[in-house]
């Protein structure tokens, strides 16, 4: 079944054309990356299958549903969204069991402490961090609360705005291997925005490289990994990759 597809997907502020002609399509259980430098459109295709822009043209659909341009229930349950910050997306306020009772009761779901529980054990988190607040939280744990978060309405969908760059290098490693037990376990599907072609390496399937608002290259992430790259902006990245001392096709992990 397609999870995603996306067709001639536009998006202008005023004058200033951000997305021009985007189409992908994603398999369910799928992960699939997309790169390119700052500015390209990546984060703003995600923002636009989230509901976050309305007013983008084109169409789009999830497991074969229409998508509309104001959100609606159906499509939170559908799809979540783990943003890169995760200290910036949660409430300084909120205890972590606030963040996650708080989607449960806008959705009208029952059993909330067996819910909570479930969500952190499957996040490698246990009991006694239901009642902390984000700063007494490393970097990592907060990481795993926002993918709890996203997870406790058990959508099919999760879309990933480069949920390890704000990371320590061995924290990235823990959350993205957590990252790929959930989608194997769960049967996930993944569209992951990220600078890193190592991340992409080592957990997508195929990816998309964006240059200027268009995809210029789509290709699997075992031709990536072989230089088969034919896109001059793609063999540009993976050059600037092996320039900072990281080989595509290495394992992001140890």
């Amino acid at each position: 079944m397609t999870m995603i597809e996306v067709s001639a997907l536009g998006l202008a502020f005023g004058a200033s054309r951000v997305l021009n002609d985007v189409n992908l399509q994603i398999e369910a259980g799928e992960s699939f990356g997309l790169v390119g430098e700052s500015g390209s459109g990546k984060t703003t295709v995600l923002r636009c299958l989230a509901g976050q822009f309305t007013h983008w043209t084109g169409s789009a659909r999830i497991a074969g549903h229409a998508l509309g341009h104001k959100r609606d229930r159906a499509r939170c349950r559908e799809v979540q969204m783990v943003f890169q910050d995760p200290y910036g997306s949660l409430h300084p306020r909120h205890t972590v069991h606030a963040a996650l009772a708080e989607p449960l009761h806008i959705h009208g779901i029952g059993d909330q402490s067996e819910r909570i529980d479930g969500i952190l054990a499957k996040v490698g988190l246990n009991g006694s961090f239901r009642f902390r607040y984000p700063h007494q939280l490393s970097g990592g744990q907060r990481q795993r609360v926002a993918i709890a978060r996203a997870l406790i309405l058990e959508p099919r969908l999760l879309l990933l705005d480069e949920p390890t760059s704000a990371l320590d290098v061995s924290v990235q490693a823990e959350i993205l291997n957590l990252l790929a037990d959930l989608r194997e376990r769960d049967g996930l599907t993944y569209l992951m925005v990220t600078h890193d072609l190592g991340v992409v390496a080592h957990l997508c399937d195929r990816l998309a490289v964006m240059q200027q608002g268009r995809i210029v290259e789509t290709l699997s992430t075992d031709a990536l990994c072989r230089g088969e790259a034919r896109h001059a902006y793609t063999r540009t990245l993976v050059d600037a990759t092996r320039h900072h001392g990281r080989e595509v096709g290495e394992d992001a992990v140890a």
